[in-house]
C-alpha cells in the first residue's frame, strides 16, 4: 500500500513539474511574441517614414533640421542590433517625438493637410504609433507574469533549475516624456 501512495506521490510530482516547466516555456514564448510585435509595429512605421518625408518635402520648404531628424533617427532603429530592446525602444521614443515635430510643422502648411496621400500617411503612422504603444503594454503585461511566476513558490524552484531568469520591462527615458519643442522661426 505504502508503495501506492509513493509512486502516486511520484507520478503527481512528476506531472507538476512538466506542468511548471512547461508552463514557463510558455510565457517565455508569449514574451518572444509580444516583443516581435513591437518589431513588427516598428518596421512598419520605419517603412512609412521616407514615404511621409517625401510627401512633406514636395509641399512645403522648412526646416531641414527635422526632416534630418527623423531621417537619422530611422536610420539609428535600423542599425541597432537585434536584442538590444531598451536601446530599440529609447530611439523609437525620440523617434515618435520628431515625427511629433514633423506633424506639428506641418499644421503650418494648409495644402500639405488637404493633400489626400499626406492624410493617408498620417493616418496609417498614427495608426502604427497606437499599435506601437498597445504592443508595449501587451509585452510589459507579459513579462509582469513571466516574472511573477519564476518568483512564486514552488514554480522559482523549476525556473531557478532550468536557468529562467527575470525579463527587463520597456522603460520610457525621461527626456521622452518631455513635450516635444517645436519652432516655426527657421521656417522659409
Amino acid at each position: 500500500m505504502a508503495l501506492i501512495i509513493l509512486l502516486v506521490v511520484i507520478v503527481a510530482v512528476v506531472i507538476w513539474y512538466v506542468a511548471t516547466y512547461n508552463g514557463l516555456i510558455n510565457l517565455k514564448t508569449h514574451a518572444d511574441e509580444s516583443w516581435s510585435q513591437i518589431d513588427v509595429q516598428l518596421q512598419r512605421r520605419n517603412d512609412l517614414i521616407p514615404n511621409l518625408l517625401a510627401t512633406v518635402k514636395g509641399y512645403s520648404k522648412y526646416e531641414k533640421k527635422t526632416l534630418e531628424e527623423v531621417t537619422q533617427l530611422r536610420q539609428q532603429i535600423v542599425n541597432l542590433p537585434a536584442g538590444d530592446h531598451q536601446k530599440l525602444m529609447e530611439v523609437s521614443d525620440k523617434l515618435s517625438g520628431a515625427l511629433n515635430s514633423l506633424y506639428a510643422v506641418a499644421e503650418n502648411y494648409p495644402d500639405l493637410k488637404a493633400s489626400a496621400e499626406y492624410s493617408k500617411l498620417m493616418e496609417e503612422l498614427s495608426n502604427t504609433e497606437n499599435k506601437i504603444a498597445y504592443s508595449r503594454q501587451l509585452y510589459n503585461s507579459v513579462v509582469a507574469n513571466f516574472n511573477a511566476k519564476i518568483q512564486n513558490f514552488p514554480a522559482n524552484l523549476v525556473a531557478k533549475k532550468h536557468h529562467f531568469t527575470a525579463l527587463d520591462y520597456l522603460q520610457v527615458p525621461q527626456e521622452a516624456k518631455a513635450a516635444p519643442q517645436v519652432s516655426f522661426d527657421d521656417l522659409d
